[in-house]
């Protein structure tokens, strides 16, 4: 059973179909065809019964009128050859009159003769005295001459069983061609219903990252193909957004790579050209130490948003204070306000407390009092505030210059600065991460320029 099964899977699909087509087809044919021959024979019965009822009806009305019955009605159309045949039948079997060749052999057999004495009995023989073929008989009771007698009479089942056997010739020939034909118009159908489907397949064996925007051809009808190509068409934009957004990634990361890599390399050769200079030495060195530093941090912040993008950044959930989570941020970057003349103030919500990861939120407010830091001219400001669905949103405002105008939209973009250059400040992916963080705790991180100045960038989280 699971080697046919295999087997049968290995068929192309347009046969398969065909031939589950067939086999419908052949039960349909086959069905109706036994309807057919069964109908034709019921019909052709009962019109054969029908003449008989009308036959006995007359061999009852002249043996009821005649004293001696069929002999004295002398060449009666009813008795004449090639008009079937009858017989009167005492209920002892014995032949009372009858046509001319059966007047010594009784057509019913004991056991029919007592059945018909009750009422009208049909049946059928292989063979009679006059005919050579089926005969089908009708007997029934009559009233005559004094005592209860049965009248019997007969048709030929020849041209009957001539009709069936046309019929079966017709449908035994016919069959099979209309099969035939079913079977090329089902094949025609599958391999019309699947051009599309091909025709998407020859398309995609095109669609490489070589030549980006081709998609599969999507056919007209509203149906399952259309809805399937349109579901791929959708597919490969999401797919080419990715590689576009990778591509991209690696381009800026590389961009990124190369100055900090390239200022360590310079360092290294001239603390290997003045080895001699111990101060210059250590100078060298320590510059190094700064751009290796910097690298680890592009590096770590690099996974996180690959773990981020695999769905894969753990959060581990804990009741978090507010107060408590922004009082660390505070003492964290106290002293670099303090060196910026910049006044750091934190204020949260009294009672007010968080289901999240600690660790992950100091790293966003991290990022984002950084970024306040060097862009803000005097103050910033640090709150935690109940949300409007129920949740809780973090703000970290500063009174500098602001976004750029047009900028909001994609601040939380990986590599996006505001300055254009990338020779200072940081990689771009400050704000990426926030927006990871929040997004792995089920919120979502936004930015705005503040009526009076400045800049506003919050993450909001949603309700525990």
């Amino acid at each position: 059973m699971a080697r046919a099964h295999t087997v049968l899977a290995r068929v192309p699909t347009r046969v398969r179909v065909t031939l589950a087509f067939v086999v419908v087809m052949a039960v349909l044919l086959g069905a109706l065809g036994i309807f057919l021959y069964w109908q034709l024979g019921a019909t052709l019965n009962a019109t054969i019964d029908s003449g008989l009822r009308s036959r006995a009806g007359d061999v009852s009305a002249l043996i009821q009128q005649a004293d001696s019955g069929l002999a004295q009605a002398g060449r009666s159309p009813l008795t004449e050859q090639g008009e079937g045949f009858a017989q009167i039948l005492d209920p002892r079997g014995a032949v009372v009159d009858a046509s001319p060749p059966l007047r010594h052999q009784a057509l019913l057999s004991h056991a029919e003769l007592a059945r018909a004495a009750r009422g009208t009995l049909v049946v059928e023989h292989a063979t009679s005295p006059i005919e050579p073929d089926r005969v089908r008989l009708l007997a029934t009771p009559v009233q005559a001459q004094g005592r209860r007698l049965v009248a019997v009479v007969g048709a030929s089942l020849e041209s009957k069983e001539e009709a069936q056997r046309n019929l079966r010739r017709l449908l035994l020939i016919g069959g099979p061609v209309a099969l035939l034909l079913a079977s090329l118009a089902g094949y025609g159908a599958a391999a019309g219903a699947l051009r599309p489907v091909e025709l998407m397949r020859r398309r995609a064996q095109e669609i490489h990252a070589g030549r980006p925007g081709r998609r599969l051809p999507v056919p007209p009808s509203r149906d399952e193909v259309g809805r399937l190509g349109e579901t791929l068409n959708d597919m490969l934009d999401r797919l080419e957004d990715a590689f576009m957004r990778e591509r991209r990634f690696v381009s800026d990361a590389s961009h990124e790579l190369r100055t900090p890599l390239a200022i360590l390399r310079a360092e290294l050769e001239l603390a290997l050209r003045d080895a001699d200079d111990v101060e210059g030495f250590r100078a060298a060195v320590g510059s190094a130490v700064e751009e290796t530093d910097r690298l680890v941090q592009l590096a770590e912040d690099l996974l996180v948003l690959a773990r981020s993008d695999q769905g894969r950044l753990p959060v581990r959930r804990e009741d978090v204070p507010a107060s408590h989570l922004l009082d660390a941020v505070s003492r964290r970057y106290g002293s670099r306000a303090d060196q910026h003349g910049v006044l750091l103030t934190a204020v949260a919500a009294d009672g007010l407390v968080l289901d999240a990861d600690r660790l992950r939120l100091e790293q966003a407010l991290g990022n984002l009092v950084d970024n306040a830091l060097r862009h803000g001219a005097t103050a910033v400001t640090v709150d935690a505030m109940p949300g409007e669905d129920g949740g809780v949103e973090l703000h970290v405002r500063d009174d500098g210059h602001g976004f750029p105008e047009g900028f909001e939209g994609r601040a939380f973009e990986r590599f996006s600065r505001a300055d254009l250059g990338r020779t200072g400040g940081g990689a771009g992916l400050g704000l990426a991460i926030v927006q990871a963080i929040a997004r792995a705790h089920g919120g979502r991180a936004h930015a705005r320029n503040r009526a009076g100045g400045g800049a506003d960038v919050w993450i909001a989280l949603p309700p525990p």
